[in-house]
């Protein structure tokens, strides 16, 4: 295994760890590691594992729920959508995909939890009422995705720069 792949599975797990410890409500690294590893893991296919197992260890400690399947719907494609960050990684693109992500993993996480039939009357008024009542906890997931990005392609880049005897090839 190379340190390139080592150092991308470390800051994934790391990241992942940061579910367990206490935080304010949504504000955890799950974007972050979504479009970091799609970024950076080579392999597409591995890019998805890799993101993906390290959610699922993490729930498996945090307990599993009724509207996973959209959870892990809106964190697959947002590691897809970090594919999109292999060939120009700049702070504004980072910071974009971000933000966009951020509010494709809100729309789909929510309409799970209005899907779940148990908090909402199945009617638009309901959705709505579902997506209303989510807003608080949009604000802490977009700025622990901005937070989380920033360090994690911010800490890769940086230690991509300060040990350059490691092989870092940041082209997947």
């Amino acid at each position: 295994m190379t340190t390139r792949m080592i150092t991308l599975i470390g800051l994934i797990l790391v990241a992942a760890f940061s579910r367990l410890i206490p935080h304010p409500w949504n504000f955890t690294a799950v974007g972050a590691i979504a479009l970091f590893g799609g970024s950076f893991v080579p392999s597409k296919k591995l890019s998805l594992v890799l993101p993906l197992a390290a959610l699922f260890v993490s729930d498996l400690v945090l307990g599993l729920h009724n509207t996973i399947g959209y959870v892990y719907f809106a964190f697959t494609l947002n590691v897809i959508i970090g594919w999109g960050l292999r060939e120009n990684r700049t702070a504004v693109k980072v910071t974009s995909y971000a933000l966009f992500s951020s509010s494709l993993f809100f729309l789909i996480s929510n309409f799970g939890v209005w899907m779940s039939g148990q908090m909402y009357p199945m009617t638009l008024q309901g959705l709505v009422s579902c997506y209303v009542a989510a807003i608080p906890f949009f604000d802490n997931q977009i700025y622990g995705d901005l937070f989380f990005s920033a360090v994690l392609f911010g800490g890769y880049e940086y230690m991509r720069k300060v040990l350059p005897q490691w092989t870092f090839n940041t082209q997947a």
